[in-house]
């Protein structure tokens, strides 16, 4: 069978795009490498706040449902994903990792752990979870403690009794080494001072300037930002009780890395038995790599979410280079809905 799309990706973005495709005439299939629904959400740590309000961590079509708190948990969201997939009956088959993908005579091969499937176009929406960055720092092999990335932590009590090493000023730095301070001896390793949100601003505040930067780039004009940077550490509870206990006044610069632990910038050497590195995420596009050239993170020149080596793929949620804030919840649906269009126009015109 020739699909008209195939969607890698059965997470959030995955699912904002196949709302848009149900609604059109087209065969198309979602195919996804985890065997239960929710996407990278049921790799993210206990106790994950999301930055928003449910009202305001939505995907299109259907409201996330009231949740016990004001900011949702990782189990709300997840549970918020699987039924908005039931809602909607989307085809998806799970278990379906991609390994390759060739081209042949305007078609799409994906090859899989499975079998193969065929599609006329393919929205990759795959993300960044499966693809953690560590930096490299000197001496970070020679480290004969724990060392995890963010996406291997599961919980605070899988520390304790440990002195734990927190790297990295965002949002996940600062919310682990709040749940990690409760419990046992912390210290916070950054590469330039931390900065936090006002307490009053959240995900749909950093939504809302992100779209209006996307419109003033879209009509050519200046954009002037607030007296704030969206890529600052927002303010949930959690985060919030830490700063009323301490926990963020002291943080220090790595210069070097040791066996048993850090040496400072200033020259003093710090003992630890564990590292968590909270420094982010590459893209998941390896199996694009036949098809299109990607950096060292796995990027790929796109116009918008249009791949521009190659006619008739698509990549949606992957960051600010896939569309303004097309990595959040509420931000993915808009770069899903002009994706979808662009697919009809662009499979119209390839049968006219």
């Amino acid at each position: 069978m020739v699909y008209d799309v195939i969607i890698i990706g059965g997470g959030q973005s995955g699912l904002a795009c196949a709302y848009y495709l149900r609604r059109t005439s087209l065969k198309y299939l979602i195919l996804d490498a985890n065997k239960e629904c929710g996407g990278s959400w049921a790799k993210n740590w206990e106790n994950l706040d999301l930055f928003s309000a449910a009202k305001h961590s939505s995907l299109p079509g259907w409201l996330m449902p009231k949740t016990k708190s004001e900011y949702p948990t990782k189990e709300e969201a997840i549970s918020y994903l699987c039924a908005y997939e039931k809602r909607y009956d989307f085809p998806i088959k799970r278990g379906i990792k991609i390994e390759n993908i060739q081209k042949e005579n305007d078609l799409y091969i994906l090859k899989s752990n499975n079998r193969n499937f065929s599609a006329k176009c393919i929205i990759a929406a795959t993300g960044t979870q499966s693809k953690p960055i560590i930096p490299t720092i000197s001496g970070r092999n020679k480290f004969k403690g724990l060392q995890v990335h963010s996406s291997e932590y599961h919980k605070a009590q899988n520390f304790i009794n440990k002195k734990v090493l927190v790297v990295g000023e965002g949002n996940s730095g600062a919310q682990i080494l709040a749940q990690l301070s409760k419990i046992t001896t912390t210290r916070w390793a950054v590469k330039s001072k931390p900065e936090f949100l006002p307490d009053d601003i959240d995900g749909k505040d950093l939504f809302d300037q992100a779209s209006a930067k996307y419109r003033a780039k879209q009509q050519g004009k200046e954009y002037k930002p607030k007296n704030y940077n969206i890529g600052s550490i927002v303010m949930v509870p959690q985060v919030k009780e830490a700063r009323h206990r301490g926990v963020y006044n002291n943080f220090n610069y790595i210069e070097t890395i040791t066996e048993d632990g850090v040496k400072w910038q200033d020259g003093e050497e710090e003992n630890f038995d564990a590292i968590i590195w909270c420094t982010g995420f590459g893209y998941a596009t390896d199996y694009l790599k036949n098809l299109v050239e990607t950096d060292q993170y796995g990027k790929i020149k796109t116009d918008n979410t249009s791949a521009k080596d190659i006619s008739g793929l698509w990549l949606v949620g992957f960051g600010q280079w896939t569309g303004f804030a097309s990595a959040t919840l509420i931000g993915v649906g808009r770069s899903a809905r002009k994706t979808v269009s662009e697919i009809e126009a662009f499979l119209n015109k390839s049968n006219s």
